[in-house]
């Protein structure tokens, strides 16, 4: 939903400046665009860091064929955590950007353009942290929007893997099962490699930036800033196509859904829902983030080995 709201919103005003040279929403456009761009990479980073958690306790529970179905209200306030986090963590590029006006020496036509520069208007207080968080901007990026997803999502998959191989020595597991895991933490690396490939070329022109500013020119800055944005639109873009693709339940209830809105669920359907409903809860057993009990098996003998 984030990354709809990036391109349903940023993504136009981006493409009205690059046209007319004009910014639209004025200075309330630069102040809102980079905040929500921010919070993208926030909510990235802290939802792949919740389902690294979610397969480290799925590898290391007890009975992780039968975990128990975790309450929508623990769901809800999850994600609450990280949207509100994000967004707290983001509330500086508010106060960081402003609007400015520029005249082209060429054509002699005024451009308007986003500067990176405190208002004098804030409470010494106040600009005084922005300041900080502006010299400290470069390192706070990719430290926790490019090491921590990344450094934390490949730790939690070696865990996983190093306690599944374990296991799999001392016990047999359901051969479904394993492969169910196996499947969920394959999308979530999946998604954590769009998300470092997307993110390493902004992170990278910005060291080049802080180091070699004063010798690059103010339209290779633009250029490199265009980059940076379009790179972080193509991720908002591929996210949610790549985890319908790599996610079957979750992409199969996608498709079901879009087909039962575009055939408008007429009466003739009604024979068919009763076999489509039963066959969603059996796709949907597995989910991205928790997994749903499976019916235990009839018991058997204690026949040979505990397989």
């Amino acid at each position: 939903f984030w990354d709809f709201l990036i391109l349903f919103f940023c993504l136009p005003v981006v493409i009205f400046n690059e046209i007319t040279k004009k910014r639209l929403l004025g200075d309330m456009s630069c102040r809102i665009v980079p905040f929500m761009e921010v919070s993208s990479l926030g909510v990235t980073t802290f939802s792949l860091c919740a389902l690294g958690i979610d397969r480290f306790h799925a590898a290391t529970s007890p009975q992780a064929s039968a975990r128990p179905i975790e309450q929508c209200q623990s769901i809800i306030a999850k994600l609450a955590v990280i949207w509100v986090g994000s967004m707290t963590l983001s509330v500086p590029e508010i106060l960081l950007w402003q609007l400015a006006q520029d005249t082209s020496p060429v054509s002699g036509m005024v451009t308007e353009y986003c500067t990176m520069k405190p208002s004098s208007d804030l409470p010494e207080s106040v600009y005084s942290l922005v300041l900080t968080y502006q010299n400290a901007r470069m390192w706070w990026y990719f430290g926790c929007y490019f090491c921590l997803p990344i450094l934390f999502t490949v730790s939690c998959q070696l865990v996983t893997r190093r306690i599944s191989g374990t296991e799999k020595k001392t016990e047999c597991r359901g051969t479904k099962h394993s492969q169910c895991e196996s499947h969920l933490n394959c999308t979530i690396i999946g998604l954590t490699i769009i998300y470092g490939l997307c993110t390493t070329p902004e992170n990278v022109c910005n060291i080049v930036v802080a180091y070699m500013s004063p010798d690059m020119s103010k339209q290779t800055l633009d250029l490199l800033n265009l980059i940076n944005q379009f790179f972080l639109f193509f991720k908002c873009s591929v996210t949610p196509v790549l985890l319908l693709c790599l996610c079957r339940p979750l992409g199969q209830a996608f498709m079901d859904c879009c087909c039962c809105c575009c055939e408008g669920c007429s009466p003739d359907t009604a024979s068919s829902e009763g076999s489509t409903d039963s066959k969603l809860k059996t796709e949907m057993s597995s989910s991205i983030f928790f997994d749903k009990p499976r019916e235990s098996p009839p018991p058997l003998l204690a026949l040979g080995t505990p397989c």
